[in-house]
């Protein structure tokens, strides 16, 4: 059986599409994983690992009120960095998250393990929660599993 990545990699060979990630809390670990497929330089233009806030707003795009307003993770900011990576990457897709990887972190409503990923498209911009349990790392996994699984479930659903 065909590890995600590479299915990623046929989808998005066959739709002709292009793919960036903007990566938060996860730190490059979706960027490696779809790297790590030979040929992922014909559809990978690139990632921004927007770790601070101030990255996220000057580089990326979010809007500074939404971080102020919601704070780094939630779904707004989440969808604000897919979108403003689809635009400074110029890809077809571009899947971002946000989180909090613990241990600490955590906030009133906001547990260690909470994660927002973000998805854009021509055809919308869409976010999702994913709240894991586990340390730092599985955290981290989880949320770049997550991620690649929404990248496949999408490419499947586009005609």
């Amino acid at each position: 059986m065909p590890i995600i990545e590479e299915e990623i990699a046929r989808l998005l060979h066959e739709k002709r599409l292009t793919l960036g990630v903007v990566e938060s809390a996860t730190g490059g670990l979706v960027s490696y994983r779809i790297t790590n497929v030979p040929g992922s330089s014909e559809y990978f233009k690139g990632a921004i690992i927007a770790y601070s806030n101030e990255i996220k707003i000057k580089v990326v795009g979010v809007k500074p009120e939404t971080i102020n307003n919601n704070g780094a993770v939630c779904g707004d900011t989440a969808e604000e960095m897919a979108a403003g990576g689809r635009k400074v990457l110029n890809v077809d897709i571009c899947v971002a998250d946000t989180g909090i990887a613990g241990p600490g972190g955590a906030t009133q409503g906001k547990p260690v393990g909470l994660f927002y990923l973000g998805l854009a498209h021509k055809g919308g911009t869409f976010s999702r929660k994913s709240v894991f349990i586990g340390t730092r790392e599985q955290n981290k996994q989880g949320a770049a599993e997550a991620a690649l699984s929404w990248v496949k479930e999408y490419l499947q659903s586009l005609k």
